[in-house]
């Protein structure tokens, strides 16, 4: 199937969203003349460059046939109906400190490929692990990679070979597409601010099916989201637009069909890369665990909401941002998050059986790892982020899934210029904060098996240890 095929089934209509300042951030890098709605720009007014910053983007959509990743099921691609990216931008204050932001299309990278790629970095460039935060938008379009979701899909030793193949190529390609960014280093400025739109949906307290019945009567959804579009702005020395980095808190799952694609953030980014010509468009997701684009499943819908995003980002480019000055201090831990209970060998004999195959593959495999003589672990090394530009930003990261509650939770407590980055350098499971948690359900509940790890559940403190350590780098960053 290709675009022109897909477009045909599903005419696009696409709807503008309303763009606010917010505490928020929104990431942009300028360089090079710019277009809106047609029209040719005029490069905006020189400013101070306190900053350099560097940007470099690699097509990584697979050139054989990989699985798609998700949705527990074999999924060969058939088609793509846009290129599926690695974007990356290194930025410098003026005292040599570097970070790198490196953003993909991928569903999830698992630490066995993140940490290949991090030590790749610090051999070649002397990156250490703080300065590098790998993300993944955690699109459903896109490709199988290492041993992320390995009891989704059915074992086929062919597949197997294509994804550790497809996997190694994608570290080869990671390190090379950051040392082209560090090369491309030059005098920049950075600017912050927001926009907003709406079309994230709390997946927990709004039954999909009602979803569109519900906002054609203007009834209020329930449960809480986070409708912010942080936006941040880099602008090069003649004051002209080079890139934007932004994000949303939302699952790329508006498709579920078999042709690469990056969703609705890959709209988002085509869209803003038309309007600003020259411009590289770069997506985070911040915390959308348990946010869902709805209504869904068209390619219509996915357009919709890739330009309602991207008319946030411009409508937030369009106000007053403010100056970031300079400044970079970088910080990163491990903060282990235990398990409820690990999984014995009994409960793995019965899970055997069960009739998900996802869990009888999961148990078998435990299974075999207990025959073999290993000792489960019984907690996870868990990734924390957290960055300081200047006076003005703060940018956590955060691994895997998590929930909206932890954005939220963050920037009240740090305040305005924060950013709370979900998805980022492993795809561990969902990280449910202590209300989902109680409230159990998918992503609070006994779902870590489908993940690979061996056990059922978190234990119920995880969202006070991952709090402590991010409000530790913070407080070491202001040292």
């Amino acid at each position: 199937m290709n675009w022109q095929t897909v477009r045909g089934r599903f005419p696009a209509r696409a709807t503008r969203g309303v763009a606010i300042l917010a505490p928020a951030l929104v990431f942009v890098v300028l360089s090079g003349c710019f277009t809106r709605s047609g029209y040719a720009a005029e490069p905006v007014a020189k400013l101070p460059t306190p900053w350099k910053a560097g940007v470099a983007k690699v097509v990584v959509t697979p050139e054989k046939g990989v699985w798609l990743a998700g949705y527990g099921s074999k999924r060969p691609p058939d088609g793509k109906l846009h290129d599926l990216w690695v974007k990356v931008l290194a930025i410098e204050d003026e005292k040599g400190r570097r970070a790198v932001m490196i953003t993909s299309d991928f569903q999830g990278v698992p630490k066995g490929m993140s940490d290949r790629v991090f030590a790749q970095l610090k051999q070649k460039y002397g990156l250490d692990r703080h300065q590098v935060m790998l993300t993944f938008s955690h699109n459903h379009c896109g490709p199988r990679l290492g041993d992320d979701l390995v009891d989704y899909y059915p074992v086929e030793a062919e597949q197997v070979k294509l994804v550790d193949e497809y996997t190694s190529a994608m570290v080869e390609k990671l390190v090379t597409v950051v040392g082209e960014s560090l090369t491309k280093l030059a005098p920049a400025s950075l600017r912050m601010g927001a926009g907003k739109t709406t079309f994230a949906v709390n997946r927990r307290n709004n039954p999909e099916a009602k979803v569109p019945d519900l906002l054609a009567s203007g009834t209020p959804l329930a449960g809480p989201v986070d409708h912010s579009v942080p936006v941040l702005s880099v602008t090069g020395a003649e004051g002209n637009l080079v890139a934007v980095l932004f994000g949303y808190a939302c699952h790329p799952t508006t498709l579920s069909f078999m042709t690469w694609c990056g969703d609705y953030p890959g709209f988002a980014q085509l869209e803003l890369e038309k309007s600003h010509q020259g411009a590289t468009a770069m997506f985070v997701n911040t915390c959308g665990g348990d946010q869902n684009p709805l209504p869904r499943r068209t390619v219509e819908l996915c357009e919709r909401y890739g330009k309602m995003l991207a008319t946030a980002v411009d409508e937030a480019l369009e106000q007053p941002l403010k100056p970031v000055s300079s400044g970079l201090r970088t910080a990163f831990e491990y903060v282990e998050l235990p398990y409820l209970q690990v999984v014995t060998r009994a409960e793995l004999i019965a899970a055997r059986e069960d009739k998900s195959p996802i869990r009888a593959r999961w148990a078998a495999r435990m299974l075999g790892k207990l025959d073999a003589g290993e000792t489960f672990a019984v907690s996870y090394p868990y990734p924390v982020h957290a960055w300081r530009l200047g006076n003005e930003m703060v940018v956590i990261g955060l691994g895997a899934e998590t929930v909206v509650d932890y954005a939220l939770r963050f920037k009240r407590e740090f305040g305005l210029g924060t950013w709370v980055c979900g998805y980022v350098d492993d795809m561990i499971s969902y990280i449910p904060s202590r209300r989902v948690w109680e409230e159990g359900g998918y992503e609070g509940g006994s779902n870590l098996f489908e993940y690979g790890r061996p056990a059922l559940r978190w234990a119920g403190d995880i969202e006070d240890r991952i709090a402590a350590t991010v409000h530790k780098l913070v407080k070491t960053n202001e040292e």
